[in-house]
């Protein structure tokens, strides 16, 4: 695995920040609060709160420039829409009250793992907002339902790698990216094979990968977020 590393309450006018770093990706994730729910909850008349996500790459995130017209893409919503579901999944709604957390996730720098180091950093972007809700007694506890941790893992060249750096990513005979809480249920599993098929020991054997790299992943959520 690459080094992890987290910054904390990067900006200083979120409810919740942190600069989430897998080795040279670097992704900033921000998270706002909103004493609302969308129209479509309130229409169902839901007495629950709402998680969502907006993904997106800086222009020079890249060796060469995008431009922001063209970063709008299909990839952007299908990353935006697995942050929101995977960070749902950790989080007891009802709890949370009528109100919508936003999770923004820019990446600054990217080789590789964008997707999972958005869903990493937007956790702990989301504990801090949640922090503040019970600080401010909006909340009566931390509605979490478990830390959530994301990770890649693949076969390049016949070898298993886990974290996959782009390099390694352009080249993997498979491509599986993972979701998961710290009880070791799945949230999300996202595997590919590009010109090869993968054998069912194969995918076990990517799982265990995947959950040894998400629990150093979540250890260090853990001591970065302290007791909660």
């Amino acid at each position: 695995m690459r080094k992890i590393t987290i910054v904390k309450n990067y900006l200083k006018h979120a409810e919740g920040s942190c600069m989430f770093s897998l080795g040279e990706t670097k992704v900033l994730c921000v998270a706002t609060v909103e004493e609302k729910v969308p129209p479509f909850m309130e229409a169902d008349k839901k007495e629950q709160g709402w998680i969502t996500a907006e993904y997106s790459m800086m222009p020079r995130s890249c060796p060469t420039r995008i431009s922001r017209k063209k970063l709008q893409n299909g990839r952007a919503q299908e990353i935006s829409r697995l942050v929101g579901r995977s960070l749902r999944a950790c989080v007891d709604l009802e709890k949370l009250g009528k109100r919508t957390i936003t999770i923004d996730c820019d990446v600054i720098r990217a080789d590789g793992g964008t997707r999972t180091a958005s869903i990493n950093g937007g956790f702990i972007a989301l504990v801090l907002a949640l922090k503040k809700l019970q600080k401010a007694k909006l909340i009566d506890s931390l509605p979490l339902k478990g830390f959530l941790g994301a990770i890649s893992v693949g076969f390049v060249e016949n070898k298993m790698v886990l974290d996959l750096s782009a390099k390694e990513d352009n080249v993997a005979d498979i491509d599986m990216n993972v979701v998961m809480l710290d009880n070791g249920d799945l949230v999300e599993v996202q595997g590919t094979a590009e010109g090869h098929t993968f054998s069912r020991k194969a995918l076990d054997k990517m799982l265990d990968s995947a959950k040894t790299g998400i629990t150093k992943i979540i250890n260090a959520q853990k001591k970065s977020l302290g007791k909660i």
